[in-house]
């Protein structure tokens, strides 16, 4: 009975520490490439009314950090994490997964300005079954895709 009582004990002390560990955890950024940092960092300002709030110099080369917000001083104080645009050699990529995912509120909009900006989608929106979601899948001009989710 006591090495049951103490195998127990085992197990919730290494589920508590776990779960600790777990609630420590948390997304810092989402991070794309792009040939050119800079352009593609313009995109995602004219596309999506982001920002850049931050640069760092890296071996590889330039990554710009945007963020949304009303203005360059609403970006900088918002807490939600960026996207990170980070220097790569080629844009020739054939990746047909979508690495960032963003909710928007008005799905022709938003389409409208990835266009303006110079991306492209990979389709037209479409339902996502009976739910009044729409999905649509942009690609930036670094060949980068993006989910768009407006829900209803």
């Amino acid at each position: 009975m006591k090495r049951i009582y103490t195998t127990v004990m085992a197990v919730t002390a290494a589920l508590l520490l776990a779960s600790a560990a777990h609630a420590q955890v948390t997304l810092n950024s989402v991070r794309v490439g792009a040939q050119d940092t800079a352009a593609l960092a313009k995109f995602y300002e004219a596309a999506f009314g982001m920002w850049e709030v931050n640069g760092i110099n890296v071996p590889g080369g330039a990554e710009i950090f945007v963020n949304f917000g009303a203005t360059m001083d609403a970006a900088k104080a918002n807490k939600s994490e960026p996207i990170v645009i980070t220097h790569r050699d080629s844009d020739d990529l054939k990746d047909p997964i979508a690495h960032v995912i963003l909710n928007v509120k008005d799905m022709a909009a938003t389409v409208a300005a990835i266009k303006a900006a110079g991306g492209s989608m990979a389709g037209d929106p479409r339902a996502f079954g009976n739910t009044g979601v729409l999905i649509g899948i942009a690609i930036d001009p670094a060949g980068n895709r993006l989910e768009l989710i407006q829900r209803p």
